[in-house]
């Protein structure tokens, strides 16, 4: 197998990088999903792929909208199957580099990226029918879950209207 070179260059220790080669998925649907898990926890992106595979969670499409219905809580979105099964095992071979890596479970998605690959003719009697296929590459970035901190006791503001017995001395010395 050839070397693969990111599109994402960095040789940071904290940082791991998978990338798929070939999917079997449309590259739309692969830019519409990358955009949807950029810059999320990888726990929390597999849980939010689990719903797009269940149905109950679309993503939403914002370039390739031919089709796309509305979708509660946005414009148009679709439930992208194939992308979110090939994502969630991306997502799987992400942790287990952080892993082997010695890094720990708490990883940001810092890079998602999806482009076209070739595109060959399918096997059968049908001519001139070409597959729809992509390369994913992912970029996460280990991280440390801040603390909550303490808010400070605030005090209790003082009104800023002047007081009464200072304005009526001031009327009665004008007036004299």
């Amino acid at each position: 197998m050839t070397r693969y070179n990111y599109a994402f260059k960095t040789e940071k220790e904290n940082v791991v990088k998978t990338v798929g080669r070939d999917l079997n998925l449309s590259p739309k649907q692969a830019i519409e999903i990358c955009k949807f898990i950029n810059g999320k926890e990888v726990a929390k992106a597999k849980g939010i792929l689990e719903k797009v595979k269940e149905k109950k969670l679309a993503v939403p499409f914002t370039r390739a909208t031919n089709g796309a219905g509305h979708k509660p809580g946005m414009s148009a979105g679709k439930y992208p199957f194939k992308g979110s099964i090939e994502f969630l095992q991306l997502l799987k071979q992400l942790e287990a580099n952080a892993q082997n890596k010695g890094l720990s479970s708490n990883l940001i998605i810092i890079h998602a990226c999806a482009q076209r690959a070739s595109e060959p003719f399918k096997y059968g009697r049908k001519r001139r029918v070409q597959m729809k296929r992509c390369h994913v590459e992912l970029a996460a970035q280990e991280f440390e879950q801040k603390k909550a901190k303490a808010k400070k006791a605030s005090k209790p503001k003082e009104s800023k209207e002047p007081k009464k017995a200072d304005n009526d001395q001031t009327n009665t010395q004008t007036n004299a």
